[in-house]
């Protein structure tokens, strides 16, 4: 069994914590996750504060282990999120897309453990004054919105910064990828995409399938002429995203261009004209699984992991 203080501060079984994804993480995951012995996190997105709270309350029927919530800073409802979280009593909260500094003082007022995620050194100083209970500290090869870091060196940079665990995320996808975060430092791993191809996401079939066809170059990045670069599956919508930012259109064009476009994918099953968010992991998934039976294969392949390291001998 690998345990680690994130597994104290969390209540968990294993050092494992789902991405809290819009559309895709939805109660039925992460009720799946958390009774698995992991972390599963609602992702609120842009959604309205009734879904949020519908979710909420569909996790607590579901499984009475700890769960999470993840707040985009940039939703129009953050404040009534806030909210639900303290009415609801949501033990756990990751945040992203912005600083926190308006949400940590609320929600730890309220006993809720607070995990923002990062994606550099200094904002994981800032969130840590904040007040930060751990971060998580993601690199660029993650899906969805991304930074300007890749994990290998953000990860012991940030380990280095801060004194409160630190989570680590972005092309990490099974066994091996927890045991070299530990190595760089990391007391546990939030993974994304490897949790949209189990059985109990209801991502649309298309989304999984398109993922589990992907390789280790089927992914780019678009949205750089925005500040906020987004990564996911090559298709037609990001061919004609990258189009748009080439030609010069404006930032209320691009906006328009992509609004909407995750839901498309992600609930309607349009893999070509929406957003197929996914990190460069993806080839490294090609099979549904259920979600107990892959944190039980990530356990597995980190123990073999472990074991192979062990039986390396130095030179003489």
């Amino acid at each position: 069994m690998i345990q680690t203080e994130i597994c104290d501060l969390l209540g968990i079984e294993y050092p494992i914590l789902q991405g809290g994804m819009a559309w895709v993480a939805t109660k039925e995951l992460v009720a799946a996750v958390s009774e698995a012995g992991a972390l599963g996190i609602i992702g609120a997105g842009n959604a309205p504060p009734d879904f949020v709270r519908d979710q909420v309350r569909g996790v607590k029927e579901r499984t009475n282990r700890p769960y999470g919530l993840n707040i985009a800073l940039f939703s129009p409802y953050v404040d009534e999120i806030v909210r639900i979280c303290i009415e609801e009593h949501v033990p756990v909260v990751t945040t992203g897309a912005g600083s926190p500094s308006a949400v940590i003082p609320p929600l730890k007022g309220a006993g809720i453990k607070v995990i923002p995620v990062v994606g550099s050194v200094a904002l994981a100083r800032r969130v840590e004054r904040m007040g930060a209970d751990a971060i998580v500290a993601e690199g660029m090869e993650s899906g969805g919105h991304i930074g300007d870091v890749t994990t290998m060196p953000l990860i012991p940079q940030v380990v280095d910064a801060v004194k409160v665990p630190v989570i680590a995320a972005g092309g990490i996808g099974d066994g091996r990828g927890l045991i070299a975060a530990l190595a760089l430092g990391a007391k546990g791993v939030q993974m994304g995409t490897r949790f949209i191809c189990t059985t109990e996401c209801t991502a649309h079939a298309n989304y999984k399938e398109r993922i589990c066809r992907a390789g280790d170059r089927s992914t780019m990045t678009s949205g750089h002429s925005l500040g906020h670069p987004v990564r996911a599956i090559r298709n037609q919508m990001t061919q004609q995203f990258a189009e748009l930012e080439r030609t010069g259109a404006s930032e209320a064009e691009v906006i328009a261009f992509g609004t909407g476009r995750l839901r498309l994918a992600a609930v309607e099953g349009d893999t070509e004209q929406g957003t197929v968010m996914a990190g460069q992991i993806c080839g490294l998934v090609n099979s549904v699984v259920p979600a107990a039976q892959l944190i039980h294969d990530i356990m597995a392949q980190a123990e073999q992991a472990i074991q192979r390291v062990c039986e390396m001998r130095l030179p003489h």
